[in-house]
Parts: structure tokens; sequence; C-alpha cells
């Protein structure tokens, strides 16, 4: 009897070992997504990273990108309680080594004084897509819009502020930035968003038997929108992960050729 308790007990700190490590694993997935209606002869390189939470950018992580990447979109949730500014800023300048940064609130980024992380971010040259559309433009005129919603658990979501922002600065192809996967529910044909990058979900963080209070982080498509749901970064509460790997990407995009 002694000696099962005995294996119940390295089992146990096997798995706590593991659980651990993975909570602070280094990934960096890669998607090459083809669009109809992407900008003739452009490609464009975007590297995401959502629900950094209480994680530190890290050389090793950068140091796994090779790629020459045109923007780094942070999906929310890149602080929370307990998190310094100091440490943001830190994160912040390891991200902007790779090109130009772009964020969208998460429910957890409230958790601190919103207004100082507001005034970081600006300082640092981070542009805040807070229900804001931005243009970027390929040197032969090729038009991409970047939209990002504000937290959908706090109701603070303006999609329509968006999208009207979008309509103003003309045509482009629409990726829709939202910490929530929910806003895909709000979409409709009309508003032309083609991709949809989002968090929040953890993955489900710790998956038991192949349960999770969430799915699985996926690329999926609805209504001829496609929507990447990442896994995440960081974690929350506890810093394990089972079964749902950390991990950021590297998108992309380009056209497809009929």
């Amino acid at each position: 009897m002694l000696s099962f308790f005995i294996i119940i007990i390295m089992i146990a700190i096997f798995m706590g070992l593991y659980m651990l490590r993975e909570g602070f694993a280094n990934r960096v997935k890669r998607h090459a997504l083809e669009f109809t209606d992407f900008p003739q002869g452009q490609q464009m390189r975007i590297f995401f990273i959502s629900d950094i939470h209480k994680r530190r950018i890290t050389d090793k992580l950068i140091g796994l990108i090779k790629e020459e990447i045109d923007a780094v979109v942070i999906g929310g949730d890149l602080a929370e309680q307990g998190v310094s500014f100091q440490q943001v800023e830190k994160n912040i300048k390891e991200l902007k080594r790779l090109g130009p940064v772009y964020f969208v609130w998460g429910n957890n980024d409230y958790e601190v004084d919103y207004q100082i992380l507001d005034a970081l971010l600006l300082h640092l040259g981070v542009i805040i897509l807070d229900n804001r559309a931005v243009q970027l433009e390929f040197e032969d005129g090729g038009k991409v819009m970047m939209l990002g919603v504000d937290d959908m658990n706090g109701r603070k979501d303006r999609l329509d502020q968006a999208l009207k922002e979008a309509d103003e600065l003309g045509e482009g192809f629409r990726i829709l930035i939202s910490h929530n996967p929910r806003i895909l529910y709000k979409l409709q044909e009309k508003d032309k968003i083609r991709l949809v990058l989002s968090g929040h979900t953890h993955g489900g963080q710790i998956r038991l038997f192949g349960w999770g209070l969430y799915r699985k982080g996926r690329i999926h498509e609805k209504n001829g929108v496609i929507q990447l749901i990442s896994n995440g970064y960081g974690t929350t509460k506890i810093p394990l992960r089972l079964g749902a790997k950390a991990e950021t990407h590297i998108l992309t995009l380009k056209r497809r050729e009929q």
C-alpha cells in the first residue's frame, strides 16, 4: 500500500512539473492564409500574441521568429492585477523589435489602472485599436484595414464605430481584432470583415480527457469569415497548462489566384 501511494505522489509531481513547463513554453505556430480579395501581388506577415498576462517576453521567443514581420498584434490581456507597468514596458519593447505594435483591450487589462496603461502604450508608440480602424498601404497602393474593438466582457465594444471609421478610410482588405472571439456572431456580410483574430479562452488552459471549459484554439470559417482563436501565451489564476499548449502565431496573408 505504501508503494502505491509513493507511485501516486510521483505521478502527481511529474504531472505538476509537466503542466508548469507547458505554462511557460515558447511556441510559434505558422499559418498561410489565402484570400481571393487580398491585394494583388502582395503578402503580409502578422505576429499575433494574446493573453500575455504575467508572462515575460524573452529573447527565447523573439529568437524563434526569423521572418520579417509587418505588424505585431496583441490580442488583449497584456496585463492583469499584479503585473507591473515596468514589466509591460519591457514586454512592449521586446515586441517592437519585430515591427509596429497594435493592441486591443482585454477584460483583464482593466484590472490595472487602465489610464496609466493607456498612457504608457501611447508613449511607447503602440497603436491602440479601441473601437477604431487604421489603414496600412502597400507601395503599389493596395490597402489593408486593421479594425479593433474594446473589451466585450465589459460591454465596451463598439463594432459600429470601428466599421464607420473603416468606411471613412475607404476600400481595403479588412482584419478585425477582438480579444473575445464571440465578436464573430455580431458580424454581417456587409461589414466585409475577412479575418478575425481573437484569444481570451486560453483553449481551456487545463483540459482533462479532452474536456475543458473552452474549446482548444483553432482556425475555423463561418459565413466566409476566417477566425483564429489562440490558446494564448500566458495563463490566468495558476501558471499551469494541460492539453492546451501556449502559443503565438505568424500569419502570412496573400491572394489566392483563381
